[in-house]
C-alpha cells in the first residue's frame, strides 16, 4: 500500500465529529513504525532474505559436502597411513628385516648386520689388532726453533721414496711438517709439543701392513757432530747408534732414564779416537762429539735429526668361524656375509667372542604395534559414519556413502588372512598367533607380552606371515584390498572427494549467477521503490499540517 493510499485509509476512518485528529498515528501507518521513516538498507536487506531462500537450502547443501570432505579426508588420511605400515612390514630392508648383532665380548669386538643378513651365531677370536706405521723424531727445544742441517730417506710399503732435506728453507719442525704434508706420500706428520720440548710425528694414512712405511738416513761424517739439544735434567729413551772411525767401531746402546753424560761417558770409554762431552747452551745440554786428534774423520749411525718408529704397521689377525681372516683395518667386513665386524681388543686366548646375529625385535615390534593403531584409527573413523546420533536424530554425515560402507567390509575381511606355508609349518598362522585379537566393532586389542616371545622365538615365522615366501604374506594382502581405495589416480577416496568438490563447485556457480542475474537487479528495484516512499514520508509531515489544518476548519463549521 502506497503511503498516500495509507493515509487516506485512515482519514476514511476518522470519525467527523472528533474534535482533533492524531496526525502521530497517521504517520505511524504510513511509515510502518512508531515514528515517521523508512530504514531503506533495512527493508531491502529484509525484503530480499526473502527472495534468497532458495540459495540458503543451496548454502546448506555446501555445508554438508564440506563437512563430508572433512571427515572422508580424515579416513583417506588413516587408510593411507595403514598403507604405509603393510609397505613398510612388506619391505625386504624394512622393520621385519633389521638385525641387531649381540657379542658375549663387546669389550673386544662389537658389530652390526646389514638388513636381510641370515640370523646365526657365530665365533671370533682376535689374535691382534691392526695397527698404523709411525715414527717420531728427536727432541728439539721448540717447534720453531732452528734445525741443524739433515736429510731422511721416507719409503713407503709400496716402494715409492721420498728424501727430505732440513735446511733451505725447511728449518723447524713446523716447516718439516708441512713439507712432508705437501709431498702426498700417504702420510700425515704433526708437531707434537710438551714441557719437554718439540718433536715431528709421522702417521701412516692407513692401517694394516700395507700402510706401513720406514725413514732411514745416511750416517753423518766429519771430525765433529753434536745431537739435537735436551731440556737440562731430562732423560733419554731406550736408542743405539754406531761409532766407526778408522778400522774401529763400537755400538753404543742407550738405557731408557739414561742421561747425555751417561753417553758422553760410554763413548769415551771405547778407544775410538773420538771424544764426547755434553755442551749445555739457551736452548739446553747436547751431546758434542769431536775427532781427539783434530784430524781423523768418523762416522756416526744416527744423524744430525734422527728418528724412531712407534710402531710398524700391521693387519689385524683373526679367525672367524675357524676360518683364519687378516684385516688391514679394524673394521672388518665379508668375514660373515652382512655382518661389520668392530675389532677393539684381543680376545681371551681359547676364549673366542660369540657373535648372535638376530631380529631387531625393538623394531618389528613398533612397526606392528603402529599398525594396530593405525587400524584402530582408520575402522573407529568409518564406523562413526554409521553410529546414530541421539543429539542429530541422524548418522555421521558420509553413512549413506557406499565406497565408505565398502571400506569397512574390506578392513574387516583383511584381518581374517591365514598364512599356510608351502612346505612345512609355522606358528604364525593368523593374527591371533602375535596376540593381536578383533573387537566386536572392528578394531583391535594387542597383547605386547605375546607379540615380544613371538618376535623373540619365533622371528622368521613371524616374518613370513607378513612378507610370505615372495612379498605375497598379510601384507601384501591387505595393501591390496587398500589400494581401491588409496590409489591417488582412480582410488575411491579420489573420486568420491573429486564428485564432492565438483558438486560444491557447480553449487557456487549457482549461487553466483543467482545473485548476479536476479539479487543484484532485485535489489536495484527494491532501492528505488523504498527510497521513493522514504521521499514521500519526508513530505508528509507538511502535507499533515495542511490536512490538520483544514480538518480542524471543517470541525469548527461543523459545531
Amino acid at each position: 500500500m502506497s503511503t498516500v493510499s495509507s493515509v487516506n485509509s485512515l482519514l476514511s476512518s476518522t470519525d467527523t465529529t472528533t474534535s482533533s485528529v492524531d496526525v502521530s498515528s497517521i504517520l505511524a501507518a504510513a511509515a510502518g513504525v512508531s515514528t515517521p521513516g523508512i530504514d531503506v538498507s533495512s527493508a531491502v536487506t529484509a525484503a530480499l532474505y526473502a527472495d534468497r531462500a532458495s540459495e540458503r537450502i543451496w548454502q546448506s547443501e555446501q555445508t554438508t559436502l564440506t563437512s563430508q570432505t572433512t571427515a572422508l579426508t580424515a579416513i583417506q588420511t588413516a587408510t593411507t597411513a595403514l598403507t604405509t605400515d603393510m609397505e613398510s612390514l612388506n619391505r625386504l630392508a624394512g622393520p621385519l628385516a633389521s638385525r641387531t648383532v649381540a657379542s658375549s665380548a663387546a669389550s673386544s669386538v662389537t658389530a652390526s648386520a646389514a638388513a636381510g643378513t641370515v640370523a646365526g651365531n657365530h665365533s671370533v677370536a682376535i689374535n691382534n689388532l691392526a695397527s698404523t706405521g709411525s715414527w717420531y723424531s728427536d727432541l728439539a727445544a721448540s717447534a720453531t726453533a732452528t734445525l741443524p742441517s739433515a736429510s731422511f730417506t721416507l719409503t713407503t710399503k709400496g716402494g715409492a721414496t721420498a728424501t727430505i732435506q732440513i735446511g733451505s728453507g725447511v728449518n723447524t719442525l713446523n716447516a718439516l711438517a708441512s713439507d712432508i704434508n705437501g709431498q702426498s706420500l700417504g702420510v700425515t706428520a704433526t708437531v707434537v709439543s710438551d714441557s719437554t720440548g718439540a718433536r715431528v710425528a709421522i702417521i701412516s694414512n692407513t692401517s694394516g701392513s700395507a700402510g706401513d712405511f720406514s725413514i732411514t738416513a745416511a750416517p753423518a761424517t766429519g771430525t765433529s757432530w753434536s745431537s739435537p739439544s735436551l731440556a737440562s735434567g731430562d732423560a733419554l729413551g731406550a736408542d743405539s747408534f754406531t761409532l766407526s772411525s778408522g778400522s774401529s767401531s763400537a755400538t753404543i746402546s742407550i738405557t731408557s732414564g739414561e742421561s747425555l753424560a751417561d753417553v758422553a761417558t760410554d763413548i769415551n770409554g771405547q778407544a775410538l779416537g773420538i771424544t764426547a762431552s755434553v755442551v749445555s747452551d739457551a736452548n739446553g745440554s747436547h751431546l758434542a762429539l769431536a775427532s781427539s786428534d783434530g784430524s781423523t774423520p768418523f762416522t756416526i749411525s744416527e744423524p744430525n735429526f734422527g728418528f724412531s718408529q712407534a710402531a710398524a704397521g700391521a693387519n689385524a689377525s683373526l679367525t672367524v668361524d675357524g676360518v683364519p681372516i687378516s684385516s688391514a683395518s679394524n673394521t672388518v667386513k665379508g668375514a660373515i656375509p652382512g655382518v661389520t665386524l668392530d675389532l677393539l681388543s684381543t680376545t681371551t686366548f681359547g676364549a673366542p667372542a660369540q657373535l648372535s646375529v638376530g631380529m631387531d625385535t625393538d623394531q618389528a615390534n613398533t612397526a606392528i604395534s603402529q599398525f594396530v593403531t593405525d587400524y584402530n584409527t582408520a575402522i573407529n573413523l568409518v564406523n562413526a559414519q554409521f553410529t546414530y546420533s541421539s543429539s542429530t536424530s541422524s548418522q555421521g554425515v558420509l553413512g549413506s556413502d557406499p565406497a565408505v560402507r565398502s571400506l569397512q567390509s574390506s578392513l574387516m575381511q583383511a584381518l581374517n588372512y591365514v598364512n599356510t606355508p608351502a612346505s612345512g609349518t609355522t606358528t604364525v598362522s593368523s593374527l591371533s598367533a602375535l596376540g593381536i585379537s578383533q573387537n566386536t566393532d572392528g578394531s583391535l586389542t594387542l597383547d605386547s607380552s605375546t607379540l615380544s616371545a613371538m618376535l623373540t622365538n619365533n622371528a622368521a615365522d613371524v616374518q613370513n606371515f607378513f612378507q610370505g615366501a615372495s612379498l605375497n604374506g598379510f601384507a601384501s594382502s591387505m595393501n591390496s584390498q587398500l589400494d581401491e581405495y588409496t590409489n591417488p589416480s582412480n582410488g575411491a577416496f579420489t573420486v568420491d572427494l573429486n564428485s564432492i568438490q565438483s558438486t560444491n563447485d557447480a553449487l557456487t556457480t549457482q549461487i553466483n549467477d543467482f545473485e548476479t542475474d536476479y539479487i543484484a537487479n532485485q535489489k536495484t528495484i527494491l532501492t528505488a521503490m523504498y527510497s521513493q516512499a522514504e521521499i514521500a514520508l519526508q513530505e508528509l509531515p507538511t502535507e499533515m499540517a495542511q490536512i490538520q489544518a483544514e480538518l480542524g476548519q471543517n470541525t469548527k463549521s461543523n459545531s
